[in-house]
């Protein structure tokens, strides 16, 4: 049994846009380094709610504007699409914001805090004819495309099963947004998003999730796990944590064989395939190693802006929406009420 190649394009491959980066964090900054090294995009203007902040990151990247406030940014005429790298509490209005400018727009995940906002940043977006992507990088990466086609060949047989867990060691502290019941924090939208988000790869919406945990002293989603059932008779196991640092794998376990990923599962990853009798089959080491794969979201969407498509067939919109009401369902299940 012979892995498939990846089908994923060369990021160098999609045409160029001009991009603007709303929000000079850190995940942006490693955005930029990607784009910057492995990627024909432009960055051409920063935005951020500090001056200083912005000069300096634009300083560090050699981006030629530096905007004080988000709506500079997204009035900037020479801007053609915003990389929205703030944390999920602020993606609605800050979606809404450049999607109201015209601007298509790669929204961090989790996309928002729920899936009621996730439905009103799609229904703009729709409305407004733009180009939106969720920036769920898994999906665009080399590893996912071989695992795509080992499922569309059913290589695995019918799968009966797939675990997935996210979990990372943090010190309780209030003042921090993932502590903050205001700004959604807890596990779940920060890091379950992404078992939660594989699942959805392999095996669609749930029919039925039965989820438990536990909250932090401030009320958020300390830890949660959660068995999710399909209508094929699949299910699946995701676990995510604030308070400790799993192993961050995944599989998914069929009646022929099973696909293994060392963790962490969702960043650039060679894909192993283990047959019924044992046999195990690899594919290749990643190419671009690390986060600098994000370069791989960016470049699916310049590519989707030049073929005049305003969604992903990787990763549909309805799609993201249905991802949001699973996790919406898990918070309500281990008792965090979502914000207002």
């Amino acid at each position: 049994m012979n892995l498939p190649s990846p089908r994923t394009p060369d990021p160098l491959a999609a045409p160029p846009l001009n991009w603007g980066i709303l929000a000079p964090g850190g995940i942006a900054a490693t955005m930029v380094e990607a784009l910057q090294r492995f990627t024909r995009q432009r960055v051409v203007a920063v935005g951020s709610r500090s001056a200083e902040r912005g000069a300096s990151f634009a300083q560090r990247f050699g981006i030629g504007r530096a905007h004080d406030s988000y709506e500079a940014l997204v009035a900037d005429p020479e801007v053609d699409a915003v990389y929205i790298a703030s944390p999920h509490s602020h993606h609605r209005e800050q979606a809404l914001l450049a999607i109201a400018a015209g601007k298509h727009v790669l929204v961090e995940k989790a996309f928002t805090r729920t899936a009621a906002e996730a439905r009103e940043v799609v229904d703009n977006a729709r409305a407004a004819g733009v180009t939106a992507v969720e920036a769920m990088w898994t999906r665009y990466l080399p590893a996912t495309d071989i695992v795509r086609q080992l499922l569309a060949d059913g290589a695995l047989g019918a799968i009966e099963t797939l675990t997935a867990d996210h979990g990372q060691w943090f010190a309780f502290d209030r003042s921090s947004r993932l502590f903050a019941p205001e700004l959604a924090g807890g596990a779940l939208l920060d890091l379950g998003v992404y078992p939660v988000s594989y699942a959805s790869f392999v095996l669609g919406t749930p029919t039925r999730i039965s989820a438990a945990g536990t909250l932090t002293e401030t009320g958020v989603d300390r830890q949660v796990s959660a068995v999710l059932e399909y209508a094929s008779g699949a299910t699946a196991l995701v676990t995510t944590t604030l308070a400790a640092r799993t192993p961050t794998r995944a599989s998914i376990s069929g009646t022929d064989a099973r696909v293994e990923l060392a963790g962490p599962f969702y960043t650039p990853q060679v894909v192993r395939l283990i047959g019924r009798d044992g046999e195990v089959f690899e594919s290749e080491a990643p190419r671009i190693p690390g986060h600098l794969g994000l370069c791989y979201e960016a470049s699916h969407l310049a590519q989707l802006v030049a073929d005049g498509a305003t969604e992903s067939p990787l990763l549909g919109l309805d799609e993201t929406v249905s991802i949001m009401e699973t996790m919406d369902a898990m918070r309500a299940q281990v008792g965090m009420v979502a914000p207002a």
